[in-house]
């Protein structure tokens, strides 16, 4: 790929730290580990004792030396994701400048083992900023497929530009990932951004497409166990258009809810029945071994997926964690939104992501962010249109306009990091969000009521969904209908947002200049078709030192 920087040095990695009713699935069918399902996992292949590479490669989270490269090897056809069991296999990995890989640059080998579900990550160093590689892995006279990706330009780089894939919710049971597939045949991307819900955890049937499943995922029960969850992983990994793409770019990954069970908290979850489905505590803790496992992520602290990267002096990237540290979502037992003892970052993360904005000498500032900052309230919308959206977006049907499960929920936090951003005179911050199975193109106002009178803290871009149900999904009427009725009602009563659309899937594109930074929003013509096209939807941009969302007419 010809390089988009103009000098030859960007990531730096700094060491700082839906459908909502479900059916409790028997503790004994949960953890059971049977050969049928966990073998549907995988795709057909000969009964052979020679090692594979059926889960593709990856990398991610690129340093200016160095990126994390990640596989998985099936040594033996009983080896297969969550099953325990499988040799010890010696997997080695190399790195090119070329893709015929005449020009080694890195090479060496690790041990897949049993105890890691055969998964191995390899973090190199001492690589060029700002260049193309390309990467293998090999295992007993098997290579894997070959892969590129990119390191990052140099912490005081002068980066001209830069330009990231951006996808979020991602319900294999709902569709096809035509949207990784479009983003690979891209050129362009330095890296891709997935803002959460990379897997989900329900059981099959339970969500999917309008009510009907598409694909079929593995393990067929709720994800509850470890050998749940790697199954689970290990059957998003089979898709050929996520392949595709982890195989053209590097990602960079944060979790939300469905990584663990449906609205997840530090201590709990919607879609998790304690005792019978065990403690919470085994649960999440086995989510996180195993997308720890499956994910070309490197943290900064450990079992979190809050860290910070840079891309030369252009910009840096704070991610977050919205699950692991928040109190549970406010009701009458736990409490009103703007209890100020409730959290959704946690008291450390908070302080760690105000220091960091503070203290960023980029021109943007970027905030990976798995559930949606910008205020929203209902608004009047009519009856049949308030149900299904309260229902999408966690809120009392009874029409009280406020998310508990977002920032809307924890107005506390929010209040002391948009002050921040205000007293410290902090602009171009962008927030980039998921979650919420829409598109929205928004100011985040310091106090929603009065806006526009008063001041835009931030800028906020959210991704729609690649296939997991939206707001005409849920009403089963055709794409566009509920859209073209409720927007207008949203925007009136949210002045702050510029646009939304609450009915298709697809992607976004975001583009980084000196001058603006820019997502392009990318719409699909069918999520159950594996041959998908994509289409050009709208554009947003915010200016350098306005804080504020306008409409472009031109996609990058």
């Amino acid at each position: 790929m010809t390089s988009r920087y103009r000098s030859s040095e960007a990531f730096q990695g700094l060491n700082s730290p839906s459908p909502r009713r479900r059916t409790v699935v028997k503790a004994a069918a949960a953890t059971a580990v049977l050969a049928g399902p966990l073998a549907a996992a995988l795709p057909a292949r000969a009964a052979t004792d020679a090692p594979a590479f059926l889960h593709g490669v990856a990398s991610g989270d690129p340093l200016p030396d160095g990126i994390l490269l990640w596989t998985r090897v099936t040594p033996t056809p009983a080896a297969i994701p969550g099953s325990g069991v499988g040799p010890d296999t010696e997997v080695s990995w190399t790195v090119a400048k070329d893709k015929a890989f005449t020009t080694i640059v890195s090479k060496g080998s690790l041990t897949a083992t049993a105890a890691s579900d055969h998964t191995v990550k390899a973090d190199i160093r001492g690589l060029e900023p700002a260049t193309d590689y390309w990467f293998r892995f090999s295992a007993g006279g098997t290579d894997s497929p070959v892969a590129r990706t990119r390191t990052a330009p140099a912490a005081n780089a002068a980066v001209a530009g830069l330009r990231f894939g951006v996808v979020t919710c991602a319900n294999w049971e709902a569709g096809y990932f035509s949207s990784y597939r479009h983003l690979a045949a891209r050129n362009d991307l330095d890296a891709w951004l997935h803002l959460g819900d990379y897997i989900y955890e329900y059981k099959s049937g339970e969500y999917a497409a309008r009510g009907t499943v598409v694909r079929p995922h593995s393990p067929a029960n709720e994800i509850i166990t470890l050998a749940d969850y790697r199954t689970r992983h290990g059957k998003y990994k089979t898709d050929p258009d996520l392949q595709a793409l982890h195989h053209k770019a590097p990602v960079v990954a944060i979790w939300d809810d469905h990584e663990f069970a449906d609205n997840s908290w530090s201590g709990g979850a919607v879609n998790h029945t304690e005792g019978a489905e065990g403690t919470w505590t085994a649960r999440q803790a086995a989510a996180k071994q195993a997308y720890f496992e499956w994910m070309p992520v490197r943290p900064a602290i450990e079992g979190t997926t809050y860290r910070r990267l840079r891309f030369g002096k252009l910009a840096d990237l704070s991610l977050l964690d919205l699950r692991s540290f928040r109190s549970q979502q406010a009701s009458t037992a736990s409490g009103t939104v703007d209890d100020p003892d409730r959290t959704i970052t946690g008291r450390a993360q908070l302080d760690w992501l105000k220091a960091g904005l503070k203290a960023s000498d980029t021109t943007w500032r970027l905030v990976g962010n798995s559930v949606m900052i910008a205020p929203f309230v209902i608004g009047s919308l009519t009856a049949d249109l308030l149900k299904p959206l309260a229902k999408l977006l966690d809120l009392p049907q009874d029409g009280i306009g406020v998310n508990t499960d977002q920032w809307d929920g924890y107005t506390d936090d929010r209040r002391e990091l948009l002050a921040h951003l205000r007293s410290n005179a902090i602009g171009n911050t962008v927030f980039l969000t998921g979650d919420i199975h829409m598109s929205w193109a928004n100011d985040v106002p310091v106090t929603a009521g009065t806006y526009p009178l008063s001041a835009s803290a931030a800028t906020e871009f959210v991704i729609t969904s690649v296939t997991s149900d939206n707001l005409d999904d849920i009403v089963k009427v055709p794409e566009g209908t509920v859209s073209a009725i409720a927007a207008p009602l949203i925007q009136i009563a949210n002045r702050h947002v510029h646009w939304v659309d609450t009915d298709r899937h697809g992607y976004g594109v975001l583009d980084i200049t000196a001058d603006r930074a820019q997502m392009d929003y990318y719409v699909l013509s069918d999520r159950t078709n594996a041959n998908a096209t994509s289409s050009w939807a709208r554009s947003y941009r915010t200016r350098t030192g306005t804080q504020k969302v306008e409409r472009t007419y031109d996609p990058v």
